[in-house]
């Protein structure tokens, strides 16, 4: 699949918006310097013979001396942004007057906590920020000639998500500008890629996590860290942030507000940003605000899904014994409306729930195979109206209601059966138009979807064989209701392979320490890790079974797909709206067909 882009408006106005800031500023292109080479060190043996260069040693010998000499076979010509000439009156004016323009706050002074100011851009989860910015960087060069920019990330979700918006977009991006955007992830064991950096005259882009650079603290556990500020043999005896700091980068910092701790913004300033530019849909700390896409507007434009609520709620208390929950009233065009049920029903060897359905005049005491907590309830009325289900006893049920002594467990199987119906009729609709449909479950721990035996085996977690239960159960009994292709698609995928999981944990399944291994996340499956985080296109490619996706925290922010249609939180719920926002957010995007079009 190839994605296809076309440009909008509200993303030029957000663009736009940027590249204003700095009316007034000159184009200035290939601004050169005498760049740090650094040095080798050589070893010379008792007769001057060099025996070693760097740390390939070739032999051993007695009586040798160390010296460092100049490198002179690296070009010196380095290549930087030009400094923003304007003065600090200029840039709020223009601030000022972009504020006015787009019905925003004024700002009272210039943010500078890092480079000549710090400007924000606030854009609704789902609304193509990254896009936005990766214009911007294409703009900037065209207006004014800046060439070197960093890409700042909180996560491994977030850094992967940018690095495949990098790959996806460089063709539309060509076409447009006739420029490429060279770019590269930074990683402390390829710091030869920092001299490519400084040495080229083009558009270059590092994309890095702040646990490279979160903290500067002597004997910091960080070891990322502890090599971009230290000298090292490898690489010349010089310290990576100097190399990099020489060029007087733009910072791009994607989600920010995940970005305010100490150590993070100590770092930050090592860079020495010609200026700082802000990305999110919700922001923490307020620096220059100039361009506004907020949720209301999003919504309003029609450039994001329409949000429903389906929640689960209990009657009565609990305890009683007598558990019922009703999932949903059936309409026929012949026949009295029909309500699915679940009940306890005794089995000889133990009581189990199971989901049935009911019609007036139905026993429940016959149906639970005459468990006694059921005497009474017979079904006097199903209201498809109202939603409603009453029994004879006068108790009435709503749908997504549940009563008698509902357990934890008991809700989570709900929500996961909930989530299975409502993907099952979306995804019979998106199916006919060339739509893969996906859905997300958010749960509590990891070991409630996988676990790991003392061999280290893998083993379903209770959500897991839940969901496993309930797949077969819906999808199997829902046959009447598929057309053939649509059922021949289903009966092509096996339950175990439509579902994967992507989570913050060693391939041995022990939790990963946060104080000691902080922001760093392995895959536990490599294959999945690369199918979610990185294989967009074959995600959405009705070839790839899987449809469901389970995370804990580690696809909050930055991970998006734009045919997440259904989202169930199997976690108890918090008060953090921005963790709300940013959760919800991973479903707003308007989905893409088969051939990568996106369905306004």
């Amino acid at each position: 699949m190839k994605f296809n882009f076309k440009i909008q408006q509200y993303q030029t106005d957000a663009v736009d918006a940027v590249i204003k800031v700095f009316n007034g500023q000159g184009f200035h292109d290939k601004i050169s310097y005498i760049r740090d080479k650094g040095k080798v060190k050589k070893e010379y043996g008792i007769d001057g013979e060099v025996i070693s260069l760097g740390n390939q040693i070739s032999f051993q010998t007695v009586g040798t001396q160390l010296e460092y000499d100049d490198i002179d076979e690296l070009s010196d010509t380095g290549y930087k942004n030009e400094l923003v000439e304007l003065s600090d009156e200029q840039l709020l004016n223009n601030i000022q007057a972009l504020q006015r323009q787009n019905n925003i706050k004024l700002s009272n002074s210039l943010v500078k906590d890092m480079g000549r100011c710090s400007l924000d851009i606030e854009m609704e989860t789902g609304t193509g920020k990254t896009y936005v910015y990766l214009k911007t960087i294409l703009e900037l060069n065209k207006n004014y000639g800046w060439s070197k920019f960093i890409i700042v990330v909180p996560s491994i979700a977030i850094r992967e998500g940018v690095k495949k918006s990098l790959e996806i977009t460089a063709e539309h991006f060509f076409n447009q500008y006739g420029k490429n955007i060279n770019f590269f992830v930074y990683n402390s064991k390829e710091l030869n890629k920092i001299d490519d950096y400084s040495s080229s005259p083009d558009i270059q882009v590092m994309v890095i996590n702040t646990q490279a650079f979160n903290t500067i603290k002597e004997g910091a556990k960080n070891e990322a860290a502890r090599i971009i500020f230290s000298e090292r043999d490898d690489f010349h005896s010089r310290r990576p942030i100097d190399v990099i700091s020489a060029n007087r980068p733009i910072i791009i910092r994607d989600e920010p507000q995940k970005q305010e701790g100490k150590g993070t913004k100590e770092g930050l300033k090592q860079f020495k940003p010609l200026f700082v530019l802000n990305y999110s849909a919700t922001h923490a700390e307020k620096h220059n605000l100039v361009y506004v896409m907020d949720s209301i507007e999003a919504y309003n434009e029609k450039l994001v899904k329409q949000i429903e609520v389906r929640g689960l709620s209990v009657s009565g208390h609990g305890g009683t014994g007598e558990y019922l929950y009703l999932s949903d009233i059936k309409l026929s065009p012949n026949k009295p409306p029909v309500a699915k049920l679940e009940i306890e029903v005794n089995q000889k060897s133990n009581i189990v729930k199971k989901l049935i359905n009911v019609s007036i005049n139905d026993d429940l005491y016959e149906l639970s195979h005459e468990l006694d907590e059921y005497k009474g309830y017979v079904v006097e009325d199903i209201r498809p109206l109202e939603s409603v289900i009453v029994f004879t006893n006068g108790i009435k049920l709503h749908i997504n209601e549940a009563q008698g002594d509902v357990e934890e467990l008991d809700r989570r199987r709900v929500q996961i059966r909930e989530t299975l119906i409502a993907h099952l009729k979306k995804e019979k609709r998106n199916f006919r138009k060339g739509i893969k449909t996906l859905s997300l479950f958010f749960l509590d721990k990891v070991a409630n979807y996988r676990q790991y035996d003392d061999n280290g085996d893998e083993l379903l977690g209770e959500y897991g064989r839940i969901f496993e239960e309930e797949y077969e159960n819906i999808f199997g009994s829902e046959r009447d209701l598929f057309d053939d292709k649509y059922q021949a698609y289903i009966d092509g995928i096996d339950v175990k392979a439509t579902h994967k999981g992507y989570f913050s944990i060693d391939k041995k399944g022990h939790s990963i320490d946060s104080k000691v291994k902080r922001g760093e996340e392995y895959a536990d499956d490599e294959s999945a890790y690369d199918l979610i985080m990185k294989d967009k296109e074959r995600l959405l490619s009705f070839e790839e079974p899987v449809r469901f996706i389970f995370s804990h925290s580690a696809l909050r922010e930055g991970w998006d797909n734009p045919n997440v249609f259904q989202i169930c939180m199997l976690k108890h719920d918090s008060n953090a709206i921005t963790n709300k926002r940013q959760e919800v957010g991973r479903g707003l995007r308007l989905c893409v067909n088969s051939e990568g079009t996106r369905l306004d």
